[in-house]
């Protein structure tokens, strides 16, 4: 029997499966809003068969926004507009749903890639970026405001009341964006973190701003619904952030309840030198996985089922997070099941569709037709 297609408990959520939809940025909202395409994009990954979409990030506050096109939670037009997407989803699917909370400290202000991906500087209609510390991310940038105390309380009450609005739309699970560089990997980074208060310096001070965002959310949400966060295992930089240090944290948010990692890597420093190849974070995911007892999901140029399943069989990973690939394949779990010989959930409106040769492929599926 598959691996990958066994089931996956994350707390009181218990997936069919163990693929997972990642968050995957769309930069296609308006002020925050989610528009049509989210409803079309989201749409078709909900009838894909994963175990868990999880929506991209979405800001807790104008200010955390990456891009103008970023999706954002922090108004009361934020929330209408998801709940129509949402719900439209749930009419039609049963995939589990989670949702990424985010916040892009001081790569915020930013063009949408397709636009340069470059700084939007504030006189140019960009807005202040925030961080721990007043460090630009690329030369000549405009440097970020360093976050005070109450800056430090608005942050996480924004993290708070955007958690809240997730819980009330209904989302099966919150994850907190801790990686790519944005500002909750920002205070764990010694490359981008160099405050000289309880919030910096030492491994514990950097670890301190995120654990309080982590508790904030976990206490403000159903206490049913896992959270969790997505970690970066290193930087990929000489003195930054490590593998060590991420295990270390990753130990320390299993205390405080968190239902899994999501592990990847990398975004805080231009610096980085990455080797890209298939599987290229597994390694990291696995010694996360070997360091904890809570779920780990891995991803990273996992493209084929057959490398899928073998994270799985290997026991380096609980699950597996197809991004990319499912973007350029939307059925990417139904190939999957077909070529590792498991079932896959569809909606009948498709079950035609199944080749012959795969008769048992959909679960449920109609034996004939008139």
């Amino acid at each position: 029997m598959s691996r990958l297609f066994q089931s996956l408990a994350l707390g009181g959520l218990t997936l069919p499966n163990r693929i997972v939809i990642p968050p995957m940025c769309q930069y296609s909202a308006e002020h925050g809003s989610a528009q049509d395409w989210h409803l079309i994009h989201l749409g078709q990954l909900a009838l894909s068969g994963a175990g868990l979409l999880i929506v991209e990030a979405t800001a807790v506050s104008a200010e955390g926004r990456i891009t103008p096109g970023d999706l954002g939670l922090y108004s009361d037009a934020n929330e209408a507009a998801l709940a129509r997407i949402v719900g439209a989803l749930r009419k039609l699917s049963d995939i589990p749903l989670a949702i990424q909370l985010a916040h892009a400290g001081r790569k915020a202000s930013s063009h949408r890639p397709w636009e340069s991906g470059l700084q939007i500087p504030v006189a140019s209609q960009g807005w202040t970026a925030y961080a721990p510390s007043a460090l630009v991310h690329l030369p000549g940038e405009e440097a970020p405001v360093a976050l005070d105390r109450a800056g430090l309380a608005k942050v996480r009450d924004d993290f708070v009341a955007t958690a809240r609005r997730a819980d009330r739309l209904g989302f099966d699970g919150v994850e907190l964006h801790g990686a790519h560089g944005y500002l909750l990997h920002e205070f764990l980074s010694p490359i981008s973190n160099r405050r000289e208060d309880e919030y910096g310096g030492s491994f514990e001070n950097r670890c301190r701003f995120p654990l309080e965002v982590f508790d904030a959310v976990r206490a403000a949400v159903s206490p049913d619904k896992p959270v969790w966060m997505r970690l970066s295992g290193t930087d990929w930089v000489e003195g930054g952030w490590d593998i060590e240090q991420a295990c270390a944290f990753a130990r320390e948010l299993e205390t405080r309840g968190a239902a899994a990692t999501h592990v990847s890597s990398g975004g805080v420093s231009p610096q980085q030198k990455i080797t890209l190849e298939p599987g290229y974070q597994v390694g990291l995911a696995r010694a996360i996985k070997q360091a904890t007892r809570t779920p780990v999901i891995a991803v990273g140029l996992i493209t084929e089922p057959e490398e899928a399943e073998g994270v799985i069989a290997a026991g380096d990973a609980d699950a597996v997070a197809v991004g990319r690939a499912a973007l350029y394949d939307p059925r990417w779990p139904w190939h999957a099941a077909a070529k590792l010989g498991a079932q896959v959930k569809a909606p009948p409106q498709y079950w035609r569709s199944q080749p012959r040769e795969f008769k048992a492929l959909f679960k449920g599926a109609a034996v004939g037709q008139r």
